[in-house]
C-alpha cells in the first residue's frame, strides 16, 4: 500500500504536470486521487490545505512582495546605482561590480532575483553594452548577483521555508542570510574585478563631491526599509509580518512624497500585480500543504533517507547528494514551488544527518537560487537574456566561471555550519 500510494502521488503530479496542468491543480488533483487510493476520508485534503494557509507568519508574504513592487517603481534602484558607483565606480571593471553591489542592496529591499533582474538589469545592461562590456558578460553579471535578493533578508522564500518546516523562526532564517548573501556578493565582485582587468573592461568617472550627499541621502532613505524590518524583528520589537506591514507603510511614504515617484497609475499596477501573485502562492500553498502531509503519511522522508544511506553512509557524500538534487530542481521547477515541494521530504533526512533546520534552509534557497540562472529554464536568466537581446545559450560559456563560484559558497554553506550560524547564535540566545 506504501509503495502503491507513493507511486500513485508522485506519477499523477508529474504526470498532470506534463499535460501542463497548473502547479496548484497539479498538486491539489494528485493529493485527492492518492487519498481516494488510500482509502482516506477524502476532507483530509481539504483540513490540511486550510491549516497550510491558517498561519500569522503567512501575512508577511503580501506585504514583502508590496515593498518590492513600490521601492521597483519608485525608482529607488537607480538611486542605488548611483550611490554603489560613489562607492566603487573608480574601480577596473566599475560598472560590472556596481551591478553586484546594487543586487546585494536592492535584494535586501525586494527579496526576489526575477525583481532584481527586471528592475536593474533593464538599467545597467544596456549601460554596460554602451560602455564596451559584451552582452554575455553584462548577463551574467546581472542574473548571477541577482540570487543575493533570495538569500539577503527579507526574503519571500524564507517565509515559504519557514511556513513548509512548520514554523522555523523566520528571524532566525534572516540573520543566517546575512553573511552567506555578503560572502556571494564579494565573491561574485572578486570575479568580476579579475575577468575585467582580463578583457581590458574601463573604469566609471569619478562623482563630484557635491552631488555625493544627495546620492547617500537618497540611498539611505531607501535601505532604511531594511532597518525597520530586520531591527524590528531582531529586537522583538515587531513580528515578521508586522514588520512587513510597517515597511509597506514606509516605502509608500518614502515614494510619494519624498522621491515623488510613485503615482496613482503606478501604486494600482501594484495593487493588481501584488494580488495575482498572491493569488497563485496561496493556491499553491494551500496544495502543497496537502501533499506534503500526504509524503509524511506514507513515509517519504525515511524512504529517502534509507536511499542515500543505501548509496553512502558518508555524512559528507550523504549532502553532496542532496545538494545536486537541489540544483536539479532549481533547473526546472519555480522557486517556490519547489521549496514547499521538496522541504517536507528533505528536512527530516537533513535533520537526521545532524544539519540544523536553519542553516539547511540557507542551503536549500542558494541550492535552488542556483537554478534561477541554469539553462533549460531558469527565470532569471531568461528575463536577462531578453532584456540583452540576445539567446539564452549564447550565455552558458561565460557563465562558467561564475557557476563555480557559486557552487563554492554553497560549499561552504553547506559544510562550514558556523558561516550561516554565527549571527543567528549570537542574536537569539
Amino acid at each position: 500500500m506504501e509503495v502503491g500510494g507513493i507511486l500513485v502521488l508522485i506519477g499523477s503530479f508529474f504526470l498532470l504536470m506534463f499535460l501542463n496542468v497548473p502547479i496548484a491543480f497539479s498538486l491539489g488533483i494528485s493529493s485527492v486521487i492518492t487519498v481516494w487510493y488510500l482509502d482516506l476520508p477524502t476532507i483530509i485534503i481539504f483540513q490540511k490545505m486550510l491549516s497550510g494557509l491558517q498561519s500569522f507568519t503567512f501575512l508577511a508574504v503580501p506585504f514583502f512582495i508590496m515593498v518590492g513592487l513600490i521601492m521597483g517603481e519608485g525608482g529607488i534602484s537607480t538611486k542605488l546605482i548611483r550611490f554603489s558607483n560613489l562607492l566603487i565606480g573608480r574601480i577596473r571593471g566599475g560598472l560590472a561590480m556596481i551591478n553586484v553591489l546594487v543586487s546585494m542592496l536592492f535584494g535586501g529591499i525586494s527579496g526576489s532575483s526575477v525583481a532584481d533582474v527586471s528592475s536593474i538589469g533593464t538599467i545597467l545592461i544596456p549601460m554596460m553594452k554602451e560602455k564596451g562590456y559584451d552582452d554575455d558578460y553584462s548577463v551574467a553579471v546581472t542574473v548571477t548577483s541577482s540570487i543575493q535578493g533570495v538569500i539577503i533578508p527579507p526574503s519571500q522564500n524564507m517565509i515559504y521555508y519557514s511556513l513548509a518546516a512548520g514554523g522555523v523562526s523566520v528571524g532566525k532564517l534572516f540573520m543566517a542570510g546575512y553573511i552567506p548573501g555578503i560572502l556571494f556578493g564579494i565573491s561574485l565582485m572578486i570575479l568580476t574585478y579579475f575577468l575585467a582587468i582580463k578583457r581590458g573592461y574601463p573604469k566609471e568617472q569619478s562623482i563630484p563631491l557635491n552631488q555625493s550627499g544627495k546620492i547617500v541621502l537618497d540611498a539611505l532613505l531607501g535601505l532604511t526599509t531594511v532597518v525597520i524590518i530586520i531591527g524590528g524583528i531582531v529586537f522583538g520589537v515587531f513580528t515578521a509580518t508586522e514588520s512587513a506591514a510597517i515597511a509597506v507603510v514606509y516605502v509608500f511614504f518614502l515614494t510619494t512624497i519624498i522621491y515623488r515617484s510613485l503615482n496613482f497609475k503606478k501604486f494600482v499596477k501594484i495593487l493588481k500585480e501584488t494580488i495575482s501573485t498572491l493569488s497563485v502562492i496561496i493556491a499553491v500553498i494551500a496544495t502543497s500543504s496537502a501533499f506534503g502531509w500526504l509524503l509524511a503519511y506514507l513515509n517519504v522522508p525515511q524512504l529517502v533517507m534509507n536511499l542515500l544511506m543505501n548509496i553512502s553512509p558518508n555524512r559528507a557524500v550523504a549532502l553532496l547528494i542532496i545538494n545536486l538534487f537541489l540544483l536539479i530542481i532549481g533547473m526546472f521547477m519555480d522557486m517556490g514551488i519547489a521549496i514547499l515541494l521538496v522541504t517536507p521530504i528533505l528536512l527530516p533526512v537533513v535533520t537526521e544527518l545532524g544539519m540544523d533546520p536553519i542553516q539547511f534552509g540557507i542551503v536549500l534557497i542558494i541550492g535552488l537560487g542556483i537554478g534561477l540562472v541554469t539553462p533549460p529554464v531558469g527565470t532569471s536568466l531568461f528575463v536577462g537574456s531578453s532584456i540583452a537581446g540576445i539567446k539564452l545559450e549564447d550565455t552558458v560559456k561565460i557563465l562558467i566561471p561564475f557557476y563555480l563560484v557559486m557552487l563554492a559558497v554553497l560549499m561552504l554553506v553547506t559544510y562550514w555550519p558556523d558561516l550561516v550560524m554565527f549571527l543567528p547564535n549570537l542574536i537569539f540566545k
